[in-house]
């Protein structure tokens, strides 16, 4: 068994379980044809949401119109369904511009029409949209300030939802009184609707207040109107019971949780006991890293939690904290944690990588660790030490060659992380 090419076989099954090719057709029979004089409108945002959309147009029989927009660089071809590319993380003037389509594309619409809305991670980046008082500058600048600060995803789109005019539910109340049905794909812990793409189509119970304080607490600077408006509640969002929600129907097609499963069935076929540590682990990446080390040395002494072979599987999304200059993303920094936290324990081999193939804004999905990381990167002048304080893990491991890179999946189901341990070594 060589468990670089394992670890690869599992990552390729954890993509593969939320393949949108497989999981959207079987979810439209949900979605029930336009009444007398309607039309079926296609509206989305996401990594995953141009290959959404394809889908869509491969398995709906009928007419359908629409617009979805999605990273630059994960588009497929469409036919009836207009595909746009932006920025993301960080919003860009092209996002903006597609949000501008995506609220025009349900104006106007009646109780006959219906609305198919297709998202998943990214999209909240994806339809910037800011409220009145924001610009695009000022807006990109909180962003990053965020996404440096180390908040979890949680928070970050708390206040998306506060400094947008289409996330929180506002999509759907565009729409109203269309029915709005979303088709939704998981890359948030706990696999929240009101998160995911920050709810664009579901209440939010989150407030201006949450939002303000979320802010003040990373020190975040804010325009003074769009402060007033958090302050006076001008700027609040649909919450649970507004009437224009009630049409609004959500559908989750795919999960960190599922995305597991399927590893741990395809582990145990090859003779290898799974463990899921859960599916929607947070925390600082590196402090992750050095405490699953600490697991993983367990099993492989002690046999506890379990014995090898085995391996531990993860989901969820770790934060970075960036005082550094480096680059790097979650999951390499989570690997070069765990490296450290291993030092060169024989036996236990590791992959961490983002399930859409982007690993914060760098040009891989993640990276490979082995019982000889520490001792080619020292041979090499290599100080991980160094280069973890500088957050810059995509350095360390792009020297040592164990980039893993994929491209564009086209899936999102958040972060997948595999800890394999062989007793006998498996080198």
């Amino acid at each position: 068994m060589l468990p670089r090419e394992v670890l690869r076989r599992w990552f390729d099954v954890a993509v593969a379980s939320a393949d949108p090719a497989r999981i959207v057709p079987p979810a439209l029979a949900a979605v029930p044809p336009p009444g007398p004089g309607g039309r079926l409108v296609v509206v989305g945002a996401g990594k995953a949401s141009a290959a959404m959309a394809r889908a869509v147009e491969m398995a709906w029989s009928g007419p359908l119109t629409g617009v979805v927009v999605t990273r630059y660089g994960h588009a497929v071809p469409c036919e009836r369904i207009e595909i746009l590319e932006a920025a993301h993380p960080v919003p860009d003037a092209a996002g903006l511009l597609a949000a501008v389509r995506l609220k025009g594309a349900v104006a106007g619409l009646t109780e006959h029409d219906r609305v198919l809305v297709l998202l998943s991670g990214g999209g909240s980046a994806l339809l910037p949209a800011p409220v009145d008082g924001l610009d695009l500058t000022e807006k990109q600048a909180i962003t990053q300030a965020l996404l440096r600060s180390g908040a979890g995803i949680g928070d970050i789109n708390c206040v998306r939802k506060h400094l947008s005019t289409l996330k929180g539910g506002q999509l759907a109340v565009a729409a109203w009184p269309a029915p709005v049905y979303t088709l939704s794909m998981s890359d948030v812990p706990g696999d929240d609707p009101s998160v995911i793409a920050s709810g664009p189509t579901v209440a939010d119970p989150t407030t201006t207040v949450d939002a303000l304080r979320i802010l003040d607490f990373y020190g975040v600077a804010l325009p003074a109107s769009v402060r007033a408006g958090l302050l006076s509640g001008a700027l609040e969002t649909p919450k649970p019971g507004d009437p224009r929600l009630s049409l609004a129907r959500y559908h989750l097609l795919a999960s960190p949780r599922q995305m597991l499963a399927a590893v741990a069935e395809a582990a145990r076929a090859e003779g290898v006991t799974p463990l899921i540590l859960g599916d929607a682990i947070e925390g600082e990446a590196r402090e992750v890293g050095k405490a699953m080390a600490g697991i993983a040395r367990s099993c492989l002494q002690h046999g506890q939690p379990l014995s090898g072979p085995c391996v531990l599987l993860s989901g969820g999304e770790t934060t970075v904290t960036v005082r550094g200059q480096g680059v790097g993303g979650r999951n390499t920094e989570f690997l070069l944690g765990l490296a450290l936290g291993l030092g060169e324990t024989p036996g236990i081999h590791a992959l961490a990588a983002d399930t859409d193939g982007i690993d914060g804004t760098c040009d891989n999905a993640g990276a490979f660790i082995s019982p000889d990381t520490l001792g080619r990167a020292r041979a090499l002048g290599l100080d991980a030490r160094a280069h973890l304080a500088d957050n810059d893990a995509w350095g360390f491991f792009n020297g040592l060659g164990d980039l893993l890179v994929t491209g564009p999946t086209r899936v999102n189901v958040n972060d997948f992380r595999a800890i394999l341990i062989t007793p006998t070594g498996g080198d």
